[in-house]
């Protein structure tokens, strides 16, 4: 009882602590950048214009502590231990604070966008409901408050360290309608925007929310202490660096000119950096002098959890400031913009350049989640196979080199020429489409990722799951065993082409941000299952035969042919109102550029199916020569009885 009693008061003041630190940096930007100011139309009036951003503040602590403390709970604390028990009470207890706090900022947002007061007669009710139903904003806020409740009630019905990790990834789902609505995200560059307020949110509720589940928690023993707090920094030191790139990436967007820093708006970015700046030198204190010390020195630990105290304060003058940010116009926000084209009005950004050889070079748009994915996983790669050589254990230099080659390739068409035009010309969206899906993943399969995985990262003993057991629960799924299977693979890569290009799927993921991010994700994945079926060297569910291998290689490739070829061969242009309405003065017509698309799919997939075959036929040639090694060997000990 005292242990709880304990734990709940370190909560509170980590809630206290937090959420103070943020309504007073909050305020105090709020006053530096206007934002508390009377809108010039409608206005709700100073309490509802004051109390919104504080309510906005307490979802965004609470969201950050729910989420966090799932993640690190699943990260952290072993399947047995109590204080896994703990850390989804904790969770739970967030939520609830978060599904509040998320009704009144949805309220109190509606009240200020619409200049009312709250009324109880049906009409405010009825558009209260359509700001909920049909405006996105109202939307994706009421999508979040929703998702905190789901939280709030799952992470009290189950308590298994697997139900973590799904709650874990449902809670990061919720973020995904903050970062649609962000204040970056209406800019020019709205793709960038969005992708760096979702990684500046998940980088933040794990950084936040693990903080303050490991000062809650912090362990029954000195050593479980310093366990959880070696675990903690290592997801603390992600989340900084995500922060770091998200924020540089914001401030790029909004902050055009030099001049711009010593706008209001600049000076809350400022302040914000030196927030975070200062918490990564108190995070590289603790990490370089307070974690060993932990384990078996009782002061240390006093003084260590009494330096988070001073971080919770840090953290909410930083969130508070990202708020008052939120609420405050940017440098060249009232600019007219005159001529708006067609492209501008369908896809938010002005027609690019005609596209000639030399711009498949110096044409770029960056994608910043794939661009942390691809060379994030470069560095993790290398990172394994330097353990190994550490440790005196080789590794296959081809396989480091084709895993390189994979992963610049993949943020070479998230990120330059192909993702810059994808979105005008059909043609280039048919080449990223078919690099993603038939080209990247025969670079990515033969550097065995999984199998690297399990031999440079150490296992753990005390029944937690890191990184390494995590990876190895979900390939060993019941889902991901059935979508490995070689048939099972080879049906979902070739049926997406029809079930994506005619179906709605395919307006979705053109002229929707989330909806491009579903589609790289999953014909990379599709094309991963594919050839990880064929020439894989990872374990998997089900081996074919080589010739059975040739086989089910020759049949997808014929359906992929054919698919091109009606391409080729088709008289209406798919999704007419988006590539036939960009006004292009440049290039070859809608239906022409289509047709080009065609011959593309049925042109460019003979490459990469040239490439699988030669690797099927070498892996059987050498299967061959093994067997009849070792069928030599066993015919030598047995004096040749096999041969008489």
């Amino acid at each position: 009882m005292t242990q709880s009693l304990t734990a709940t008061k370190r909560a509170s003041a980590a809630f206290g602590l937090g959420i103070g630190a943020a309504v007073i940096a909050l305020i105090a930007g709020l006053l530096i950048g206007g934002g508390a100011a009377a809108t010039a139309l409608a206005d709700a009036g100073e309490f509802v214009r004051l109390m919104q951003p504080i309510a906005k503040v307490v979802l965004n602590f609470s969201m950050a502590v729910a989420v966090g403390t799932l993640i690190f709970a699943a990260f952290a604390l072993p399947q047995n231990s109590p204080l896994l028990g703990k850390a989804l009470d904790l969770a739970a207890g967030a939520s609830v604070l978060w599904a509040l706090a998320g009704a009144l900022n949805f309220l109190l947002t509606y009240l200020v966008i619409s200049g009312s007061s709250i009324s109880t007669d049906a009409t405010f009710g009825e558009s209260l409901w359509m700001f909920a139903t049909s405006i996105e904003l109202g939307t994706a806020l009421a999508q979040n408050a929703a998702a905190a409740v789901l939280v709030s009630v799952l992470a009290i019905a189950f308590r298994s360290l697997t139900a973590t990790a799904l709650l874990a990834a449902l809670g990061l789902a919720s973020l995904v309608p903050l970062a649609l609505i962000g204040h970056a995200a209406g800019t020019a560059n709205h793709s960038l925007a969005v992708n760096a307020i979702g990684v500046h949110l998940v980088a933040v509720v794990i950084w936040v929310g693990g903080l303050v589940a490991l000062f809650t928690l912090r362990g029954n023993s000195s050593q479980e202490s310093s366990t959880l707090t070696k675990r903690y920094s290592s997801l603390a030191l992600l989340a900084f660096g995500l922060v770091s790139v998200s924020g540089v990436s914001s401030a790029v967007i909004r902050l055009k000119t030099f001049e711009d820093i010593f706008s209001s708006y600049g000076l809350l970015v400022l302040l914000k950096v030196a927030a975070l700046v200062l918490l990564g030198v108190l995070g590289a204190l603790y990490r370089t002098r307070l974690i060993s010390k932990i384990a078996d020195n009782a002061p240390a630990i006093k003084n260590f959890f009494g330096l988070v105290l001073v971080e919770f304060v840090i953290m909410g003058t930083a969130m508070g400031l990202a708020t008052a940010l939120g609420k405050t116009p940017t440098p060249g926000a009232a600019e007219w913009i005159d001529d708006i084209t067609p492209a501008q009005l369908l896809t938010g950004e002005p027609l690019p350049p005609e596209l000639t050889p030399i711009r498949f070079l110096t044409e770029w748009r960056f994608d910043l989640v794939w661009a942390i994915v691809s060379f994030g996983a470069i560095a993790a790669y290398l990172l394994g196979v330097r353990k190994l050589a550490k440790r005196g254990d080789s590794w296959p230099v081809a396989r480091t080199v084709s895993w390189i080659v994979g992963m610049l390739a993949l943020f070479y068409v998230t990120s330059g020429a192909l993702n810059a035009y994808q979105e005008y010309l059909f043609s280039i969206h048919m080449i990223g489409h078919m690099i993603l899906a038939m080209g990247i993943p025969v670079l990515l399969v033969p550097g065995a990722p999984v199998t690297l995985l399990m031999r440079a990262v150490e296992k753990r003993h005390d029944d937690s799951r890191g990184v390494r057991e995590w990876v190895l629960w979900a390939v060993h799924t019941k889902y991901a065993r059935f979508v490995a299977n070689p048939i099972v693979a080879a049906v979902l890569f070739a049926s997406s082409l029809v079930t994506f290009y005619y179906t709605p799927l395919f307006a979705w993921a053109t002229s929707e941000h989330i909806g491009h991010m579903w589609m790289v994700a999953h014909f990379l994945i599709t094309g991963y299952l594919f050839a990880q079926a064929l020439i894989g060297i990872d374990p998997g569910p089900v081996r074919l035969p080589y010739a059975a291998r040739l086989l089910l290689l020759i049949a997808t490739m014929a359906f992929h042919a054919f698919f091109g070829l009606s391409l080729m061969s088709g008289s209406g242009l798919l999704l007419a109102d988006w590539y036939g309405a960009m006004g292009r003065t440049w290039g070859e017509a809608p239906i022409d550029d289509q047709h080009t698309g065609g011959a593309i799919a049925w042109g460019i997939g003979e490459i990469p199916t040239a490439m699988l075959t030669i690797i099927v036929s070498v892996q059987w040639f050498k299967s061959d020569a093994r067997d009849a090694k070792r069928l030599d060997r066993q015919s030598d000990r047995s004096g040749n009885r096999d041969v008489e």
